[in-house]
């Protein structure tokens, strides 16, 4: 069961389509929770606010962040991209939302980082919150500089962080490769709630997964932040080697954790 842990929390990228599915789940941990998204959004219901805002501007982000207690940061670009609106939303945008949470006094930030970070690690290798990063293209680079000015805003603010690096989560895996990056959306609000929830979380690593047998990510430096995931990829994995080819050994994005990401360019 969650219980509430803050009276008002905000939600950024609640357009997206994590934030639609955090949207009703996460109103058990609030009071009220505050919508934010560049692009419109429903309506607000019973228990939300809706503020349309654009992290490029500081002023917005600073209004939209005053009055909160919690920060889950889904906002910014979500896929790789070129450079300028990767720097606008998810470097630029991301200092004025620590700005605005230092300003406010806003001490705890969920982080919605990526597993891209690591993408150039290879499939059978096997990463913890220690691992050197290597990013896959410009929107992981952008996730690494999130992180180290999540670390900065803690070492110099007391600005608590949880830097997620979500693997894949949708309804259910698309394809062999989120056999071992999958996370079902309860899991993702699992992992959420206790990132709000942990009595001391400092700057926090943590890879956001569901059980799956297979797994390129290692967790034990965030046991303390207390997710357990209830969900696994494992019930789909019959279905997945049924309806797909087996993988081509040689091609880059079988390779590497990156998958996909690591063939993309836009230059």
């Amino acid at each position: 069961m969650t219980h509430i842990s803050h009276q008002r929390i905000l939600l950024t990228g609640a357009a997206g389509g994590l934030g639609k599915a955090l949207r009703s789940r996460l109103k058990a941990n609030c009071q009220v929770l505050r919508l934010s998204d560049r692009e419109a959004m429903d309506p607000a219901q019973a228990g939300e606010e809706v503020v349309q805002a654009d992290l490029a501007d500081a002023q917005a982000v600073s209004q939209m962040v005053a009055g909160c207690q919690a920060i889950v940061h889904l906002g910014g670009v979500s896929v790789e991209a070129p450079w300028e609106p990767i720097l606008q939303a998810n470097i630029v945008g991301l200092y004025n939302l620590y700005e605005a949470a230092r300003v406010h006094g806003v001490k705890r930030v969920v982080f919605a980082s990526s597993n891209h970070v690591m993408g150039y690690y290879k499939q059978n290798e096997v990463v913890d919150a220690l691992t050197p990063p290597r990013p896959d293209g410009l929107y992981g680079l952008s996730k690494a500089f999130g992180e180290d000015l999540a670390r900065l805003y803690f070492d110099r603010d007391g600005i608590e962080t949880a830097c997620v690096r979500i693997g894949s989560s949708f309804p259910e895996p698309k394809d062999r490769r989120m056999l071992a990056t999958w996370m079902s959306y309860d899991d993702l609000h699992r992992l959420v709630t206790a990132c709000l929830t942990t009595p001391v979380l400092g700057h926090s690593i943590i890879y956001g997964t569901s059980d799956n047998s297979t797994c390129w990510y290692d967790n034990r430096l965030a046991k303390h932040v207390g997710y357990r995931p209830q969900d696994s990829s494992d019930v789909f994995r019959d279905a997945i080697h049924t309806r797909t080819p087996e993988p081509d050994l040689t091609d880059p994005a079988v390779i590497y954790q990156g998958g996909g990401f690591v063939k993309t360019r836009f230059n």
